[in-house]
């Protein structure tokens, strides 16, 4: 391929990624709204609301693996287009069920016969130069959120007019859109020759010392929870609190997204070549702010300051799981890249999971208008995790102070 060819076919994933993402998460916000008014009783319906939610998640942990070897023997764009067409079946299936263990066993079988973003991920490493992958997951990155956004707040426009099951409806209709278009659109890869396959020099970790890896992964499950534990309640949150519409719900629940895509890249760029300690540092710094943010959004009963404050949480983020995972992954030989990130990747998916539990057993126990006050509490043991992460790295370094990472 031509690197024309090539920017033409990444541009292409690129917008693949942003629809498909977008349809996916059209529901996101609304499930437990649904959900509400087709269980038999509220035990069934606190049940169902996390089920909608793990469901796919575990699906997606059991299958991966299994998924991945045939992409390796069949290729990842036939995997892409089959996880599109599983996507749109079961969007299609969910949308004329009103039972609700139909809804979570459907939407745990999206998990398991879908499966997209890692077929997406591996076809553009394979299209793409070694230098210039860092560069394509923070595109990648970037069109999900965009994608989480825009498709939070057209469920909302779409909840405020039309019956719910329209939405998983117009879902289905735009995951069937994007796999006619991955088979028409993206060319089948060529094949790189091994030397192609090593490692770029953006691998290697600036400061050269060891990298507590094990650490890292503690901190970066305890973000993810604090960040999964609003996903059970929160629409449920914005409507007792606020008395909000649909579509507000869905632009709260989407900003946070808006903020983590306008700050990811500036975060990146401001802290690439830095040492682990500065990166340490900051991440302390960001996390804090993560634990105001959070906090201020339980105390805070004026909409407007909610809207602002969920903005502000989005770019934070911006600087919390992105850079770990880079860290991780440049502390990593080349030889151990698919081991450690395979390894990043359960941890993520374990700690979504106990996330949306734990949210939804808090919420319930200590009731909706106590639940930010959770997540900064578990902000606050993520800042003792970095914090001492970081005095492990000022140690492992004689000499250096404090004052020296400013």
């Amino acid at each position: 391929m031509t690197d024309l060819s090539t920017r033409l076919t990444v541009r292409r994933l690129l917008v693949l990624q942003f629809v498909s993402m977008g349809a996916m998460e059209m529901s996101g916000p609304f499930w437990p709204l649904y959900l509400k008014g087709l269980a038999p009783s509220e035990q069934a319906f606190q049940i169902a609301s996390i089920g909608a939610y793990v469901g796919p998640m575990l699906g997606i942990m059991l299958t991966s693996t299994f998924w991945g070897r045939i992409g390796d023997r069949h290729g990842n764009k036939p995997m892409m287009i089959r996880a599109l067409l599983g996507l749109c079946a079961t969007q299609l299936l969910i949308a004329v069920s009103n039972d609700v263990w139909v809804i979570v066993a459907l939407r745990f079988l999206q998990g398991a016969c879908a499966g997209y973003l890692a077929p997406a991920q591996a076809y553009g490493v394979q299209i793409e130069s070694p230098e210039r992958r860092a560069q394509l997951f923070a595109h990648l990155q970037i069109a999900t959120n965009l994608g989480s956004l825009f498709g939070a707040i057209l469920g909302g426009l779409i909840l405020d007019r039309a019956p719910f099951p329209l939405i998983n409806v117009t879902a289905g209709l735009l995951c069937a859109a994007c796999a006619a278009a991955a088979w028409l659109g993206l060319p089948i890869p060529p094949a790189k020759p091994p030397q192609a396959i090593g490692p770029s020099k953006a691998d290697k970790h600036p400061s050269g010392a060891a990298v507590p890896v094990a650490g890292l992964l503690v901190l970066l499950g305890l973000l993810l929870m604090a960040r999964m534990l609003t996903q059970v309640p929160f629409s449920l949150y914005i409507r007792e609190i606020y008395g909000a519409a649909p579509w507000v719900t869905g632009l709260c629940y989407g900003l946070v997204a808006l903020g983590f895509v306008i700050s990811a890249s500036h975060w990146t760029r401001a802290l690439s070549g830095k040492p682990l300690d500065a990166i340490l540092r900051w991440l302390l710094l960001v996390i804090a702010g993560c634990a105001l943010a959070t906090i201020a959004i339980g105390l805070t009963r004026t909409l407007s300051v909610m809207v602002g404050l969920f903005l502000a949480w989005g770019i934070l983020l911006g600087a919390t799981t992105p850079v770990v995972m880079s860290v991780i992954s440049a502390a990593t030989s080349m030889n151990r890249q698919g081991y450690v990130l395979g390894l990043s990747q359960s941890t993520q998916q374990f700690s979504s999971v106990s996330g949306i539990f734990l949210g939804a057993l808090l919420s319930d126990m200590a009731g909706l208008s106590s639940i930010f006050f959770f997540v900064c509490a578990f902000y606050l043991l993520s800042l003792v995790v970095a914090a001492a992460l970081w005095r492990r790295e000022l140690k492992c370094r004689p000499g250096l102070s404090a004052l020296d990472t400013l």
